[in-house]
């Protein structure tokens, strides 16, 4: 198609989930419930392991950081969303799409990320004696740093094979916000070799890392029986938290990314799943199974307490 007759695209429109204003109104108040949850949820975190000298090892700041993407990531897309359950007109400019698609490097990260603590469990169960000398802090800020560039040089690539491609109409997303497999199908031209391109660098990644990560928490559990029983079981209890948040992350990111972009009806619930809801139960899991955390958000709470009587 020549490009020099194409209208282009300057926004597109967003389909959201519902045309009733009613469902509009609950979905807006049961989904402000959740983001107002994720950001306390997260931020707690956050705060409790800054300010708790006892929670100041390796394990506690990965913790940390996972609460600081899962604060990011769903900030991407819930505001928007939250705003256009209020909106007769939902749309979004191509600038504010392309922006959206880049800074979900953040998701990226989070699975860059997930390695990172799965190598954390590995050399706490493996090696527990030498564990702090092994992951002391140049270590753990070099992990942290590397999950973050990874996720924003995967990201970088698909934001650039998305800005050559003309955009003349429809402009209607069939979703809630830009995500490649629905931004790709409303290109002017063919994107098949792309749309293979797309699959390679996140489906495929995906599932792979993820059989990986099953294969080493499989590997960690094997060896939990060389230990004694309190030890096994606090961090068989670990290792299965950490299983929980693997699959929560990963399981909805395959099912998206590693078929072919062709509408399905579970798409929207799951895109929900993947960028809404895992990032307010990260932080429900990490703390309900974990009772140092529990203890320190206690005792972080009756500090508040008595500063505040003061």
């Amino acid at each position: 198609m020549d490009q020099n007759n194409l209208t282009w695209v300057s926004e597109f429109i967003l389909a959201g989930f519902s045309r009733s204003r009613e469902l509009q109104l609950f979905l807006f108040l049961v989904f402000l419930f959740v983001y107002s949850t994720t950001v306390v949820g997260n931020r707690l975190i956050i705060v409790t392991v800054t300010s708790d000298s006892r929670l100041h090892t390796p394990m506690y700041f990965l913790l940390r950081n996972l609460a600081v993407l899962d604060l990011c990531f769903s900030s991407v897309t819930a505001p928007k969303m939250l705003m256009d359950f209020l909106s007769e007109k939902k749309t979004i400019s191509y600038q504010g799409c392309m922006a959206q698609i880049y800074f979900h490097f953040l998701g990226g990260g989070t699975v860059f990320f997930l390695s990172v603590m799965a190598y954390d469990c590995y050399i706490a169960i493996s090696r527990p004696l030498h564990y702090i000398s092994i992951m002391n802090t140049r270590l753990c800020m070099g992990l942290v740093v590397a999950a973050w560039v990874g996720g924003f040089v995967h990201s970088i690539v698909q934001l650039l094979l998305m800005l050559p491609l003309p955009f003349c109409g429809p402009n209607v997303l069939d979703n809630f916000y830009c995500d490649v497999p629905q931004v790709l199908r409303l290109a002017c031209t063919d994107t098949s070799l792309l749309e293979f391109l797309m699959i390679s660098n996140s489906g495929m990644l995906v599932l792979i890392w993820f059989l990986l990560l099953l294969i080493s928490y499989t590997v960690i559990l094997v060896m939990l029986r060389l230990h004694s029983g309190p030890a096994r079981r606090k961090a068989a209890s670990t290792c299965t938290t950490h299983i929980i948040v693997v699959s929560m992350i990963f399981i909805p990111c395959i099912y998206i990314y590693s078929r072919p972009f062709t509408p399905f009806p579970l798409d929207k619930a799951v895109s929900i799943s993947h960028t809404v809801l895992t990032p307010m139960l990260n932080p429900m899991i990490y703390t309900l199974r974990n009772q140092e955390m529990q203890t320190a958000m206690k005792k972080l709470a009756k500090n508040l307490t008595i500063y505040n009587r003061e």
